[in-house]
């Protein structure tokens, strides 16, 4: 079925700045969204998505109220909702796989409503003006999964690209980097949060390695599973962890225009750290899609992730022993409780 915006159908097709052009609503919301004041959540009732994450939940949730992500920048950030059972869904694409990811957000919120009355609703928001358009491709990768789905999709919200850039001494940024979803009423706001957890280093690590879209939440249990994950250990390890925040942050230019993330692959660091051509053609540019737009603390986070890499080279011994999730309760204070 279709993705509508109001009541007319959405020609997919078109080029961003045409859908813009065409539904005057959708320049309109964004201006609203984007104008709004930053709100700083918390821990308590929150709950993290990070990059290649989605978490789905329901109004009747007595443990998690807000859903949020942060450090977008050519990336998109996703929340579906049945207005019916009012069952949502927060995810973190970074066109990695869009098409699957798409479809597992739908099948995330079908599977904890059960009604037929509403409909379903989304809000799309991320990207800005970037040098190479990756934030503009992803935004048509996700019109189009969207439309290629069985269910009819209402757009409420596509603050992407255009209308969600700015400038700053000459260079391009996003105004929204963080969004959050109040998972009882479905509201969404332009928002910071406190907190990354848990594990916030082995789910960046996942990422790192080149990991698929998870769920992360059972909203039956109202309880956090992280893994099991598995990963080879990356070659070079040392050599990166010594390098320059600048070369940790803009390895160099392939010219490749493929993804919205910011992986580059195993065999790609290991001949770059080698000082040898790559035999790899790798899909990712670098660490960063867009340097000059990415947070102060991204380089720290990285450096982070690759020591945890490095301490933990083969976590299906050291931190799935017996293949079970991580899982977690959150406690009444926002504190994460090791199950």
């Amino acid at each position: 079925m279709p993705v509508f915006i109001g009541s007319q159908r959405l020609d997919v097709s078109q080029p961003i700045a045409r859908i813009v052009q065409i539904h005057a609503e959708i320049t309109e919301r964004a201006k609203v969204l984007t104008s709004q004041p930053l709100q700083i959540f918390g821990p308590k009732g929150f709950l993290y998505i990070h990059q290649r994450e989605l978490a789905a939940t329901t109004p009747s949730d007595s443990s998690i109220s807000v859903f949020g992500s942060e450090d977008a920048t050519t990336c998109h950030m996703i929340v579906l909702r049945h207005t019916g059972s009012g069952a949502i869904c927060f995810a973190h694409c970074d066109g990695s796989d869009t098409e699957n990811e798409v479809a597992s957000i739908i099948k995330a919120v079908k599977s904890l409503h059960n009604t037929a009355e509403g409909r379903l609703e989304l809000h799309i928001v991320g990207g800005f003006n970037d040098e190479r358009q990756l934030s503009k491709n992803l935004s048509h990768q996700l019109l189009r999964a969207f439309d290629n789905q069985a269910e009819e999709i209402h757009l409420v919200t596509f603050c992407v690209t255009e209308l969600n850039d700015t400038m700053d001494n000459g260079i391009h940024l996003p105004i929204i980097y963080g969004l959050a979803v109040n998972v009882k009423t479905g509201e969404i706001f332009k928002a910071k949060f406190q907190d990354h957890q848990p594990d916030e280093d082995l789910r960046l690590a996942y990422t790192l390695t080149g990991g698929h879209m998870v769920n992360i939440y059972d909203a039956k249990t109202e309880q956090l599973n992280i893994g099991p994950y598995s990963w080879t250990p990356l070659p070079n390890i040392d050599f990166w962890l010594e390098q320059e925040d600048q070369q940790i942050l803009q390895i160099p230019d392939l010219n490749t225009r493929t993804l919205a993330c910011r992986i580059p692959h195993y065999q790609y660091l290991s001949d770059l750290a080698c000082n040898k051509p790559s035999t790899f053609v790798p899909q990712i540019h670098s660490f960063s899609t867009s340097p000059e737009a990415e947070p102060s603390h991204f380089v720290k986070e990285v450096r982070s992730a690759l020591q945890f890499l490095k301490k933990h080279p083969y976590p299906s011994i050291s931190l799935f022993p017996a293949g079970k999730p991580r899982s977690y309760k959150k406690k009444d204070d926002g504190e994460w409780q090791r199950m």
